[in-house]
């Protein structure tokens, strides 16, 4: 059964090896995302900086996603938390990890302990397939922006809770 938590420092070098599986095919198209890079460092500096979720199966961690929030250093563009960082290990050997680990991360942490009404993210427009997977989770495309790093950064916004903080009662 999985087990999820924030993480802490110790996990950043088992964040580090997870990553860099993981996101071996997004280099392998060669879109610039920080996760497809990374290094200890980085690894630590994200930990410490936003709140880093973690999914352990058997106390590995097979899953993990980051939120930057609005009043830290590196914010969304929407004032609501700006997940990002996703990753899933590649050899877990069951589909609907990285499912679980986002699902849990939107209600769990972001709608049910922060409150949020929304979540953002971002993606590049020349990944083949993330587009239309944050769609079927119910992400809305709210523009793009060229932040040099060879394609555009696509932004998207899921509502977790209709009209709080958007005008309603």
């Amino acid at each position: 059964m999985a087990e999820f938590r924030q993480a802490a420092l110790k996990d950043a070098p088992a964040l580090l090896d997870l990553s860099l599986r993981a996101y071996a095919p997004i280099r392998a198209l060669g879109i610039h995302f920080a996760a497809a890079t990374a290094d200890l460092a980085l690894v630590e500096k994200n930990v410490r900086e936003n709140m880093c979720f973690v999914m352990e199966e058997k106390g590995k961690i097979v899953s993990t996603i980051s939120a930057r929030m609005p009043w830290g250093p590196s914010p969304g563009p929407y004032g609501v938390p700006h997940l990002w960082w996703f990753a899933s290990d590649p050899e877990a050997g069951r589909k609907g990890i990285g499912r679980e680990m986002i699902t849990w991360a939107e209600e769990a942490m972001i709608r049910d302990t922060l409150k949020s009404p929304a979540v953002s993210l971002g993606t590049a427009d020349r990944h083949p397939w993330l587009i239309d997977m944050y769609k079927r989770r119910g992400y809305d495309i709210q523009g793009s922006k060229d932040l040099g790093k060879g394609h555009l950064t696509v932004y998207m916004k899921k509502i977790l809770i209709p009209n709080e903080g958007l005008g309603g009662h």
